[in-house]
């Protein structure tokens, strides 16, 4: 086993130790109390004991870097801007979901390195799968009990209707207009609503093509699954199509962007029309 892919495993295991915290909280009450935060997103009692397991877990790893957290006190960009490499985590993406009950949410554990989202782990607490990988050395899905297997994403196999990934929370205005621009280019179009980052790893597996993101999201819910997707061979845009970076500015927030399984088709000027200025 490569150097890399066990490095890859110590962060799946500590993933899949806060998937389990998660999954006590979620078969534990006929309802779950849930809080909100002052952007008015939820905060559930997992999210912060798989918080503590994954920042416990990371503080244990050498060499020693920094962490930023959704669910943690988050330093003002005048220390970020220092760090060369850190973990960036969403110890539950998809908190809405897991309040719905509907199984699409995940934890998600990166790597950043000079703005790039090195390696990946995105842990399904609900199916017991993780999606990872490391930029140059592959991206895997792991079952429970089961070995990694190799998975990649890929170019839309001819005559077949493309895939598209929308957000089952998010779906508005600006993602119909990509919807019908691709339905005029490709005719069939099929198209699948998730929550969490499961949608981006979709399209790392092969089981999807592209996933217009046109509402807000943070650079912790994205990260994990961008590295998973980038090792697989795809790549996720902003809407000038160029690759999204993380802790380049003040602002947390991710501009609009296109995640896609084949970053050598011509999206630009597919897209360019129906994408709105960010």
């Amino acid at each position: 086993m490569s150097t890399e892919l066990t490095k890859i495993l110590e962060i799946e295991a500590i993933a899949r130790q806060a998937g389990a915290a998660i999954m006590e909280v979620y078969n534990s009450a006929d309802s779950l109390a849930v809080q909100y935060k002052d952007d008015d997103s939820p905060l559930t009692e997992a999210d912060r004991r798989a918080n503590a397991i994954i920042e416990a877990g990371l503080a244990g790893l050498e060499p020693r870097l920094p962490i930023l957290s959704e669910e943690s006190a988050q330093p003002g960009y005048e220390t970020r801007r220092q760090w060369q490499r850190y973990w960036l985590v969403d110890p539950l993406d998809g908190t809405r979901e897991f309040v719905k009950r509907n199984g699409e949410f995940t934890v998600n554990i990166a790597l950043v390195g000079d703005g790039v989202a090195e390696l990946g782990v995105v842990h399904v607490p609900v199916s017991g799968v993780s999606y990872m990988g490391a930029i140059g050395h592959g991206a895997f899905r792991q079952d429970t009990g089961s070995e990694p297997i190799p998975i990649s994403a890929g170019a839309k196999l001819a005559n077949a209707p493309l895939k598209v990934m929308a957000s089952r929370s998010h779906l508005d205005q600006h993602v119909k207009r990509v919807l019908r621009r691709l339905e005029a280019e490709y005719g069939a179009v099929e198209t699948v609503n998730m929550g969490s980052s499961l949608k981006i790893c979709l399209l790392a597996e092969g089981k999807a093509d592209i996933y217009p993101r046109l509402a807000p999201t943070f650079e912790w819910d994205t990260a994990a699954a961008h590295a998973v997707l980038a090792a697989a061979g795809g790549e996720i845009f902003n809407t000038a199509f160029q690759p999204l970076r993380y802790n380049q500015k003040e602002d947390l927030r991710n501009p609009h962007f296109i995640a896609v399984a084949d970053p050598t088709a011509d999206w630009r000027a597919i897209l360019a029309s129906v994408l709105p200025v960010d």
